[in-house]
Parts: C-alpha cells; structure tokens; sequence
C-alpha cells in the first residue's frame, strides 16, 4: 500500500498593514530622493498626491518631528526624529555582514564568483570572495591586493577616489616594480577611460591578469557619499561576455545600489554615474 503524498503547507502571505502609513511614505521618499527643502506643491507631485492630500500626512509627520518647514520659505525637510532613526539604523548596522549577504545574494544569483574589495593600507584589498561552485583557478583571496590598473577593481578605485590619493596609490605601484603579490599589471590609464568608468557605474579589464577569466565591478557607497567598497563579479570570459548585458551587469549593480542604500546612501544611481 503505497503512502499518499502529503500536502504542501498553504503559502504564508504577507501580513496586512495600514495602507494610509505606506501611502505617505512616498512623501518622505520624495524629501530623501531630493535632499533638499521642496515646495508642498512638488512634493505632491513628486509623490503622486493632490496638495491637499499632501498637506494633510506634513501635518501629522511635523507634529511627531519626520518633517519641519523652514518659516521663511514654507519648504519642507526632514526633521530630527528622521535624523534620530537615521543614526541609529547606522549605528546598529553592521556594514560588512550586510556587504557579505549581498555578496552570497548575487553569487547565487549569477553563478558567479564575487569579490568584495575595500581600500587598504596597500591599495584595492580583497576582504571577502564567495565562491559559486565553478572550477575557475585564480589566486584572489582575502587578503590580495589589487593593481589600480590592472584589475577591475582596481580601476574602479582608480575613478571613484580622489585624484591624488589615486597618483600616490599609482606610484606606490610603480615603486614595487612588479616585486610584491599584488594581482595585476600596472598600465596607463586615459583620463577618457576614467570618464567613461564614472559614466557607465562600472568597471571592466580588457586584459584581465588570470587568461580566460574577466571581471566586472561596481562601486558601494556609504552614508555620505565616499566610495566604501567595490563588489565584483568574477567568471569565464563566454559566460560573462554572451550575459553581460542582459543579466550580469544589472544584477550587479541592482546589489551594488541596494547595498548602498543600506549603508545609508540616497542618490546611488547619482553618484554612480557622475562620480560625484
């Protein structure tokens, strides 16, 4: 007599909750997305309400301090109580476990290898790499140090950082003379392929230091907009170059900006791709 199979549990759905508390949160959204005093009449419109509607969520968010307005020109900003839940978000997050979730996130994802690379004593620095189960053979573990220019990486840090830490960095580099175990071949670098780094979001190696194997990163930003650390993607030159665009690349960056937005930056997207 054969045992019938059992039955699946019902799906949990998502608990209910007050739809007015997630309606008006597209206000304060707008005021994070501007980070700037706004007009009611903006923030309506930016948010999708009428005025009045706007008017009616702005009082009840100034009398528990989320919102103040400037008596002079009747714009609204953030108020204190948003800058109370700001610092404790920061002080109670832990920015590396969150950089290493999103690192197992999008290896499982992608297949792919990924890197978390922070700036070190001795240049871009490898703090973390998640395996994906391919049989790639490449000496990157934490610890390695990367080249400014030949590593995706490295190039990253090369176009987010600024311009004299980039040439002492370089010229560090140069000193070693290829007599250290940094990974990577220094080369010269365009001011146009810097430009194009910061315009894209992202950056790659053309002539990657391990055959075969090519890499693509992106930069992670923090709560005041300085570059905190890159996450890069790592996999076989066909895989990466037949899903680039369609798959790899816009995975990447989704994890890129999500991870910012955890470490508190508002504008990811901004910074990304001005290198502001």
């Amino acid at each position: 007599m054969t045992t019938p199979p059992k039955k699946s549990a019902p799906p949990k759905h998502e608990a209910r909750g007050v739809q007015s508390i997630e309606l008006g949160a597209r206000l304060l959204k707008a005021l994070v997305d501007e980070g700037e005093p706004t007009m009611l009449k903006d923030l309506a419109r930016i948010a999708g309400f009428a005025p009045a509607q706007a008017h009616a969520y702005l009082v009840s968010y100034r009398k528990i301090g989320l919102v103040d307005q400037d008596p002079a020109t009747g714009r609204y900003l953030l108020g204190r109580f948003a800058m109370d839940l700001g610092i404790t978000r920061m002080q109670t997050s832990h920015p590396m476990r969150l950089a290493s979730d999103a690192a197992i996130a999008l290896s499982e994802e992608t297949g792919l290898i990924v890197a978390l690379v922070v700036w070190g004593s001795f240049g871009p620095t490898v703090v973390q790499v998640q395996e994906s189960g391919s049989q790639i053979n490449m000496n990157t573990r934490p610890g390695t140090v990367y080249s400014m220019s030949g590593t995706a990486s490295g190039r990253l840090f090369s176009a987010y950082l600024p311009v004299m830490v980039v040439k002492e960095a370089i010229r560090a580099e140069k000193r070693e003379n290829g007599q250290t175990g940094r990974i990577g071949i220094h080369r010269f670098m365009a001011k146009a392929e810097l430009e194009k780094i910061r315009h894209d979001g992202y950056a790659t190696i053309e002539n990657p230091p391990v055959p075969g194997v090519s890499a693509i990163a992106a930069p992670v930003f923090d709560h005041v907009g300085q570059l905190a650390l890159a996450i890069t993607i790592i996999g076989e030159d066909r895989i990466l170059a037949e899903k680039a665009e369609q798959v790899f690349i816009p995975a990447l960056m989704e994890a890129a900006e999500h991870l910012s937005n955890d470490l508190g930056c508002s504008n990811f997207r901004q910074k990304a791709q001005a290198g502001l």
